[in-house]
């Protein structure tokens, strides 16, 4: 009976650690991320096969992006895996080209298998040059694929940027 009081208090010390490692700002994006996934569902049905299929992927519920010729973006997602929370990530962006204004975005990048995820989650995860976000309309998810283990897509909240830009988004992945 003592050895099961104790596992229980250990079990249960371990529960509330990894409850309380989670900051306030890390509840508040995780929030947003949950709201941006179901806005990104309802503009979009054809994504809910990415989200049941794919091994992994993160939601960025709040880019922002701005510029003019040199510009920028930057913001905070989740990471999840089958479903599941499993960390926290962030991105940023300098691009230098022909662009003009400022934008929000909900960006979501899954990843087809768990190699691709895996490679995300150790930092080992770059856009190729060529890879642009699918800009989210109704039904143009259906048409959707993955390129090299990613699909990627952006709903735009606000604002108006016009991008003609080049440039490479950097990714920070910090584990629960």
């Amino acid at each position: 009976m003592k050895t099961i009081k104790s596992i229980l208090v250990i079990t249960l010390a371990l529960l509330g650690t990894s409850t309380f490692a989670q900051s306030k700002k890390d509840k508040k994006i995780m929030a947003d991320a949950q709201k941006a996934k179901t806005t990104l569902l309802e503009t979009s049905q054809g994504l809910e096969r990415f989200f049941d299929e794919s091994a992994g992927y993160v939601i960025f519920p709040n880019v922002g992006k701005g510029g003019f010729i040199i510009g920028g973006a930057s913001g905070n997602g989740v990471v999840y895996e089958n479903g599941i929370a499993i960390g926290m990530a962030n991105l940023k962006k300098l691009n230098i080209g022909l662009q003009a204004g400022g934008q929000a975005i909900i960006e979501v990048i899954f990843f087809e298998t768990k190699t691709d995820l895996d490679r995300f989650t150790e930092g080992k995860f770059e856009f190729a040059a060529e890879t642009s976000a699918v800009a989210l309309k109704s039904g143009i998810a259906f048409e959707a694929k993955y390129k090299d283990g990613v699909a990627v897509f952006a709903l735009p909240k606000a604002g108006l940027m016009a991008d003609a830009s080049v440039g490479r988004q950097k990714f920070g992945y910090k584990p629960f």
